[in-house]
């Protein structure tokens, strides 16, 4: 089955190549080639800031794939409210930006229920400590257990 999928997924994916190059090089015969072919004006534009943006963007990609792999969803959630923390500390210092309130409120609220989700239970409430039952009550216990399976 995981076969044949892939294959439906080669199948659309050929047509969309196929389709595409097709425009491209009709654009190129309309135009009269007067900028050169599709493939020598491919990257034409593309500044450092634009290699930037997607060396960064095709490695967030890569990492959210390995961490969907490996961790849940809630640890997804959590990694992408960091990553905006950590992209909003390089914008101040990079581009001089100036967060608003409710980006700083949104950041708060996010640290917060990090560290409640990641924290010990009995950091976060005061719970009595554990008691080992006495005797008598771990008998009663099993005769309550061994009468409810009867």
């Amino acid at each position: 089955m995981q076969v044949q999928v892939k294959h439906n997924d080669c199948l659309h994916q050929r047509f969309g190549v196929i389709f595409n190059m097709a425009r491209l090089h009709l654009d190129d015969f309309t135009g009269g080639f007067e900028n050169g072919p599709w493939w020598q004006r491919l990257l034409n534009g593309y500044s450092i800031t634009t290699w930037m943006v997607v060396i960064n963007l095709g490695s967030t990609g890569l990492l959210v794939s390995w961490l969907m792999k490996y961790a849940d969803n809630i640890v997804k959630v959590y990694s992408t409210s960091m990553a905006m923390l950590l992209t909003t500390v390089l914008s101040v210092y990079l581009f001089n930006y100036k967060p608003t309130l409710q980006l700083f409120l949104g950041l708060i609220i996010c640290m917060m229920s990090l560290h409640m989700y990641f924290a010990p239970p009995n950091m976060l409430v005061d719970l009595p400590p554990l008691e080992k039952a006495s005797p008598e009550m771990e008998e009663i216990t099993v005769l309550i257990d061994f009468q409810e399976n009867s």
